[in-house]
């Protein structure tokens, strides 16, 4: 069970923070999670007209965890509001990417270059072997040189990747090209 400290860390808002705090309650035009942390917030205010609510008050009311009731309080008690009531950003992702842009750059040269013998163009598996074979990377897969790739202009080897080959879009007018074949309608089979 959580143990809670309601004294530990007191929530004295000032009548500008109480009036954005119930601004953002009201409107209802934030994140959940800010919501819901400005209201535990105006809860666990000392000023509050008819007394501030416990910790265990508040996460039965908003259906929380005592913990959350306890950090949100901490938070803006050591850090200020805008910490309080906003997530921390992170500051490295959850997987470091695989391509930095030097190997973007080393993808990109080979892509550009020659295609292995028998082959017309690259394919994403061949990148992502020859990358391997090459030593830049220990592992990498054909859907991360695709996604490396989707953001460069990388053409894989062809003279001319676009969806028009010769490089002139057909006449986007719409004309009815006329046959000099004239089609009849099929008349129906009789059935025996």
């Amino acid at each position: 069970m959580a143990v809670s400290f309601p004294n530990q860390y007191p929530v004295n808002l000032s009548p500008a923070q109480r009036q954005s705090l119930s601004d953002i309650t009201r409107v209802g035009n934030a994140p959940a999670s800010k919501i819901r942390h400005a209201q535990i917030l105006l809860w666990s205010d000392v000023n509050r007209d008819g007394g501030r609510l416990s910790s265990r008050e508040i996460a039965e009311r908003l259906e929380v965890h005592v913990n959350t009731v306890d950090r949100t309080r901490k938070r803006f008690v050591l850090d200020g509001e805008e910490p309080a009531l906003n997530r921390k950003v992170r500051e490295t992702p959850p997987t470091p990417p695989i391509f930095d842009g030097h190997l973007e750059g080393q993808l990109v040269a080979i892509c550009c270059g020659p295609a292995p013998e028998g082959r017309s163009e690259w394919t994403m598996e061949l990148l992502a072997t020859e990358m391997k074979r090459r030593g830049l990377v220990t592992r990498v897969s054909a859907e991360t040189v695709r996604r490396t790739l989707k953001k460069t202009s990388c053409n894989r080897g062809v003279s001319n990747a676009g969806v028009f080959r010769n490089g002139t879009a057909p006449d986007s007018s719409r004309r009815w090209k006329k046959s000099s074949i004239s089609i009849q309608p099929s008349t129906p089979k009789k059935s025996r």
